[in-house]
């Protein structure tokens, strides 16, 4: 081999080695810029779970105009229809001095009796502070117990004609398993200090002693919520055995029982009764990282107590 081809044999390793180079190089840097565009937009969701809320909207609001404050979901704490965020929302709504009226549109099933006898509290407190300012109570798709017992605190409620309004009543529930267990040979161990700490224990049987007292429980809330209810509708409400029965009713059934005052929407009440078309939304809306931390700790609550008297 000649020192010529032994020349050009080292010059082309000597490409290939620096073409090498320089591939490794700029896939180095392409690893790099994407490696950092991802902790960059990773870093941009974790500051938008952490920045991202309701804030207190309209509060800012200049013009007249009808507010509102939507009650949706499962009245309960930790939730967007926990009485810390509607009656913030309320409190809101009536500071602003353009607000002419509250419309409280809800869309609930019902959900804890202390969350709605606090909202139910906080609408009449706030109302006696500002009785230029009526509250109207609007309902979706449906007003069911605990959101029945917000509702009455309104000055008036209107419904949809298709809409579900009623089931005044109150519930608690679970399941037994005594049977389940003695099939399949399983033995229950519990320790309790306390003679009725372990109530409501699925594995073991009813006891009448506290069957009964669960019922007293059930029957004094139940009579508060019909005292609200009453006080609430007045002369109003029709003298029916049904209508604090459990039992719930269509738009046009609650009106011929005198749980609602009327048939419209939301739209048709601002602009017809408060006569001030304009609605503006003042809804706290809780941030992703609230939401999260209050389903987590509404698990956790359920998890280590007794199962809850609920107005649904």
């Amino acid at each position: 081999m000649t020192d010529q081809d032994s020349n050009w044999e080292r010059q082309a390793l000597e490409r290939i080695a620096s073409a090498g180079l320089i591939e490794q190089r700029r896939s180095r840097r392409w690893g790099i810029f994407f490696k950092t565009l991802g902790f960059l937009y990773f870093s941009m969701f974790l500051i938008g779970i952490f920045a991202i809320d309701g804030g207190d909207y309209g509060a800012s609001s200049t013009q007249p105009h009808s507010a509102m404050v939507r009650l949706d979901g499962i009245i309960a704490e930790g939730q967007s229809a926990s009485a810390d965020q509607i009656n913030q929302a309320l409190r809101n709504a009536f500071a602003n001095e353009f607000s002419k009226a509250i419309i409280i549109k809800i869309n609930s099933p019902g959900g804890s009796p202390v969350q709605s006898a606090q909202i139910n509290k906080e609408i009449r407190r706030l109302k006696a502070r500002h009785p230029e300012k009526k509250v109207y109570a609007v309902v979706d798709d449906i007003c069911a117990s605990g959101g029945l017992y917000v509702a009455v605190a309104a000055d008036l409620i209107y419904a949809d004609e298709s809409s579900i309004v009623g089931s005044i009543g109150v519930r608690m529930d679970g399941f037994g398993f005594v049977d389940a267990m003695a099939k399949l040979g399983v033995e229950r161990r519990l320790l309790t200090a306390g003679e009725h700490k372990a109530m409501l224990d699925p594995f073991a049987p009813v006891d009448s002693f506290e069957k009964n007292h669960l019922q007293g429980l059930l029957d004094s809330i139940h009579e508060e919520f019909i005292a609200v209810v009453k006080a609430g509708r007045g002369d109003r409400l029709v003298a029916d055995a049904d209508l604090f029965s459990g039992l719930f009713w269509s738009g046009r059934g609650a009106l011929e029982l005198g749980l609602i005052d009327g048939l419209a929407s939301a739209d048709e009440v601002a602009r017809n009764l408060i006569e001030v078309e304009d609605i503006i939304d003042y809804s706290i809306k809780p941030s992703v990282l609230d939401q999260f931390a209050g389903r987590v700790g509404a698990a956790l609550a359920a998890s280590l107590s007794l199962v809850s008297p609920q107005l649904r």
